[in-house]
């Protein structure tokens, strides 16, 4: 405010800068200084806007913890200024928001590059709900596993898929909803611990999951609405042995005729055995 006053001096009576702050009682060294604190923050905002745009739907208090986890200690009364003045707020209202706009999801070139996972639920003869955890590999468009169960908090998706990796190897992405098993703390942390990008699809938009999706169809019409299940013993040994016929005897269309498993090895032959192929 007093600089914008020293600066109307300056120009109304055409006198020095050196006048003009002594009229006004100001020093010149305030006058002149360059405040710091922009050059400061800037690590710190660009890191809130690839944070916010990595996860669009996570408020203050979980930044703030993600900063903390990575090493960063900042008070919060810093992150809360920096945080509103980058205008990430999440927005609450009628129709879900993004606080950030979603990238380009990357394109899918080799198998284990991104892993589409998501929830079907169906219930068993007698009423009670189960849920299965689908996992789908973009590229090959195998099923690495599925796993029945009546629950399936973060702690059981996390173990079946250390299960899958342990068998098949790490996904360098992973294709998910906005559902709370995969917003939870701890799935965040185990994925960020094994180097594991999370793609978060945009609320109320499946189909940017859409290769998950297609196969829960699959595994609806061929699977769940063909078998009456009589116990979760009986759910788990019929989509298990559908999810072997769905990888080694039904060809996809995206690799057709090849089966699912039978395209994924054509990425361990030889580049001549995959043009042939």
């Amino acid at each position: 405010m007093r600089r914008g006053v020293v600066r109307q001096i300056q120009g109304r009576y055409d006198v020095s800068e050196r006048c003009a702050c002594r009229f006004l009682g100001f020093e010149r060294t305030a006058l002149r200084y360059v405040p710091q604190r922009p050059l400061r923050d800037a690590p710190l905002r660009a890191k809130l806007r690839e944070m916010a745009a990595l996860y669009p739907r996570w408020g203050l208090p979980r930044l703030q913890w993600r900063l903390e986890r990575e090493g960063m200690h900042v008070n919060h009364k810093r992150t809360e200024r920096l945080y509103r003045l980058e205008g990430l707020a999440v927005r609450r209202r009628r129709r879900k928001r993004v606080a950030v706009p979603r990238v380009p999801r990357p394109v899918v070139t080799q198998p284990n590059d991104t892993w589409g996972i998501d929830f079907v639920s169906d219930q068993l003869a007698s009423g009670r709900r189960f849920r299965c955890f689908t996992v789908v590999d973009h590229c090959t468009r195998e099923a690495p596993g599925l796993t029945v169960a009546h629950s399936l908090p973060s702690e059981a998706v996390i173990r079946a898929l250390d299960a899958m990796i342990a068998e098949r190897g790490q996904p360098a992405r992973l294709s998910l909803d906005n559902g709370s098993e995969f917003r939870s703390r701890a799935f965040d942390a185990w994925a960020a611990d094994r180097g594991i990008e999370l793609l978060f699809i945009q609320p109320g938009k499946p189909i940017q999951n859409t290769f998950c999706e297609s196969f829960n169809s699959r595994l609806r019409d061929e699977c769940l609405n063909a078998h009456w299940f009589l116990s979760l013993a009986d759910a788990q040994f019929h989509i298990e042995q559908w999810r072997r016929r769905y990888n080694t005897e039904r060809p996809h269309e995206s690799c057709f005729p090849l089966t699912p498993a039978e395209f994924a090895q054509t990425f361990t032959a030889s580049p001549t055995a995959r043009l042939s192929a």
